[in-house]
């Protein structure tokens, strides 16, 4: 044996290791006597006990964090009963009705398990889902010794009762009922309040616009119900929009790397001086789980939400000018109606700001009191924040025109309202045929008698596949309503014909499309003709 390992040393050419091992080979056979004598020796007295190892101090700037928060982060649980289902939970300053047309009973905790698990909601053996006490859970931190708390909408939504636990109660206790004290759907965030009788510990608002990418972050919450469990990472990105349109237009999240899971929302999301810099609300997963990817609501967003609630409405009050624009714009349409910078008009809601300040659909706003607009998010953020019933001055392009006009602002909530009763009842009939194919993919005709008043154009019959409209983004398909082409407005086939046959190859085509039952709205899409 010992020649054998001498042999394969020697193949890979390294001196000396040979002369070991054939020490090592003679040896073997004292090293095995001396084990046994030592085995034997060591059954001839008991062994020493172990020690536990004096206490060392390897504190992170994340364990300061945990220590110092902690005690203000608390557990939310909350309960819809049966026989409430159909009712809403009796909110402090609140008008009793929270449901806005959402979906039915089921939908608090369908609302969570679709968030979270794709929809599945447990279920208890011999107990059909409509008699089970539903129960969801979540996070929320104190920002008033009195008892006030910030957590997530979603957590406490069409919730009976609402049940918050503090790191001091006892492990077995429910916690302390909470009321709530108003909710702003469009954030997703929600204030409630407790009374323990006694003064509270508190979080620190911190600046999220302050925050930066790369910076280390900290994550405290109730994950799957284990409270006070402590996650960190870095901001991974700032000012991410995850929803898209008007559901998205005031949810500009912190997104982070530090572990989310179900149960931290509501949770704080803190910077390395222990402040709170977003709440935690939402994660991006494939696996039901955390998968580096969640997402916060900037404290300062919070910061002008709570303030709110807290007042005597008990609701968050946003300005408003009652227009709908598109968020993106292709190249052809700006090229054709100025509209490289600044918000491209949909439509006006009748009665509403904008439109009895004279703005009318195809403007394009430039500036707010001088300040330049730059995009949809410029606009609803200047209009938003500002108070019903203020004025601002309005500069916008008209066919190329700078103008202004002086504009009252609305309360948001009035517009929306009069936008959705604004969208029409009555659909276009059925099309009748077409001789042709016109230019553009598109087989078109004059719109029925009974379209709806006020609506002008041709309407799509059928789309050539591949052809340019086919391929614009968004396209154009059946049932669309083309009203002008290049700023032509058309009011019926032969204006649309006419038009279209003096289009040349190369040219910049924008179309000005409506949809029989979209109220109203216009749409603004082109590309070169091919």
């Amino acid at each position: 044996m010992p020649q054998e390992t001498n042999k394969l040393i020697s193949n890979v050419r390294r001196p000396g290791l040979a002369t070991g091992f054939a020490v090592l080979g003679v040896f073997g056979s004292a090293l095995l006597f001396n084990h046994q004598s030592l085995h034997a020796a060591s059954n001839s007295h008991s062994p020493a006990p172990l020690t536990i190892a004096a206490p060392v101090d390897l504190s992170t700037p994340y364990t300061k964090i945990a220590k110092q928060v902690g005690p203000a982060v608390v557990n939310i649980n909350t309960e819809i009963l049966p026989h409430h289902k159909d009712q809403t939970a009796t909110r402090e300053g609140g008008s009793g009705d929270q449901q806005n047309g959402e979906p039915g009973p089921n939908s608090s905790m369908q609302d969570f398990f679709n968030r979270f698990f794709g929809g599945i909601i447990p279920h208890i053996p011999g107990i059909s889902p409509q008699q089970q006490e539903e129960r969801a859970l979540g996070s929320g931190f104190l920002v008033d010794p009195s008892g006030y708390i910030v957590t997530n909408d979603h957590v406490i939504d069409k919730a009976d009762r609402i049940y918050v636990k503090l790191t001091t109660d006892p492990p077995n206790d429910q916690g302390h009922r909470a009321t709530v004290v108003g909710v702003d759907k469009d954030t997703d965030l929600a204030v409630i309040k407790i009374d323990a009788g006694q003064s509270l510990p508190t979080v620190k608002l911190g600046n999220s616009d302050s925050a930066q990418v790369g910076d280390s972050v900290e994550a405290i919450g109730s994950p799957f119900d284990l409270s006070q469990t402590v996650t960190a990472g870095i901001v991974s990105a700032k000012n991410r929009n995850i929803e898209g349109g008007v559901g998205g237009q005031f949810k500009h999240y912190i997104q982070t790397d530090a572990a989310i899971n179900p149960g931290n929302s509501g949770g704080p999301l803190l910077n390395m001086d222990g402040q709170v810099i977003g709440v935690n609300t939402a994660l991006i997963t494939q696996t039901n789980g955390y998968m580096g990817i969640g997402f916060a609501i900037p404290s300062n967003t919070v910061v002008n939400v709570y303030n709110q609630l807290i007042g005597p409405a008990h609701k968050v009050v946003r300005g408003s000018i009652g227009i709908r624009f598109q968020p993106n714009i292709s190249s052809a349409v700006a090229k054709v109606y100025d509209a490289g910078t600044g918000v491209l008009i949909s439509s006006v809601v009748p009665g509403k700001a904008a439109a009895n300040a004279g703005l009318k659909a195809n403007d394009v706003i430039v500036s707010i009191n001088g300040k330049p607009i730059k995009n949809g998010d410029d606009l609803v953020d200047n209009i938003s924040a500002r108070r019903p019933g203020s004025t601002v001055t309005i500069g916008y392009l008209r066919n190329g025109k700078t103008m202004t006009t002086t504009c009252t602002i609305d309360d948001r909530t009035d517009t929306v309202d009069a936008a959705g009763a604004q969208s029409h009842e009555n659909a276009p009939g059925t099309p009748q045929a077409n001789p042709g194919k016109a230019k553009l993919g598109v087989t078109v005709l004059d719109l029925p008698d009974n379209a709806p008043s006020g609506m002008h154009g041709v309407m799509v019959q059928s789309v050539v596949p591949g052809s340019f409209a086919d391929e614009l983004n968004p396209p154009v398909g059946q049932g669309v309503v083309i009203e002008a082409i290049n700023r032509k407005p058309i009011q019926n086939k032969a204006q649309f014909d006419a038009i279209v046959s003096a289009l040349k190859s190369g040219q910049d085509v924008v179309l000005q499309v409506a949809y029989p039952n979209g109220g109203g709205q216009t749409t603004l899409t082109g590309g070169v003709l091919p």
